[in-house]
């Protein structure tokens, strides 16, 4: 990220620079069950790939009355929403946004047990109805396959939709 321009020309502005800037949230496409599903031009790569190997599985995030939740977008599956959630793997059936991985301004960092690396922005992903915050990470689970998911400082890991259920992954995962 540049600095901001520096000159001696004129009086400062009348407003301070923030201590701190807003994590990222990267460009989001608004999609509902029955969206015509983008092209790559707008999605871009996906980061991972299901069981199979083959199908793609975008980042996402769902959106719910009090709370947006990280998810896995899955256009293979009859409701390709899929939200960790109460110890399962939710459809969701209302408004969702995919997030394009861009690897120009994106990356993966490792992690574990809800910390966020030091000196890292991670990505917004949502919020729980308690404002707490959540970002957007992916695990990999037993069967060897990583699977986008949510993580935050409260939860203690990473979680993801997989199989019908939601799998925590404590340790060893990453983070956008």
């Amino acid at each position: 990220m540049k600095e901001d321009c520096k000159t001696d020309k004129g009086p400062p502005p009348p407003y301070q620079t923030p201590t701190h800037r807003p994590p990222p949230s990267g460009i989001r496409i608004p999609l509902q069950l029955n969206s015509t599903f983008p092209n790559l031009t707008h999605t871009k790569a996906p980061p991972c790939y299901d069981a199979d190997g083959v199908s793609p599985v975008f980042l996402g995030s769902a959106i719910f009355q009090r709370s947006v939740h990280p998810c896995k977008i899955a256009p293979h599956l009859p409701n390709p929403c899929r939200v960790p959630y109460g110890s399962a793997e939710v459809e969701h059936h209302g408004r969702y946004d995919l997030l394009p991985f861009d690897p120009e301004t994106m990356e993966w960092v490792r992690t574990s047990l809800g910390r966020i690396p030091h000196n890292r922005d991670p990505v917004a992903g949502g919020y729980e109805e308690s404002g707490q915050h959540l970002y957007h990470a992916m695990g990999c689970v037993d069967s060897g396959t990583w699977v986008p998911g949510k993580t935050g400082e409260h939860l203690g890991g990473c979680h993801v939709a997989f199989g019908g259920g939601e799998e925590i992954i404590r340790n060893d995962y990453e983070i956008l």
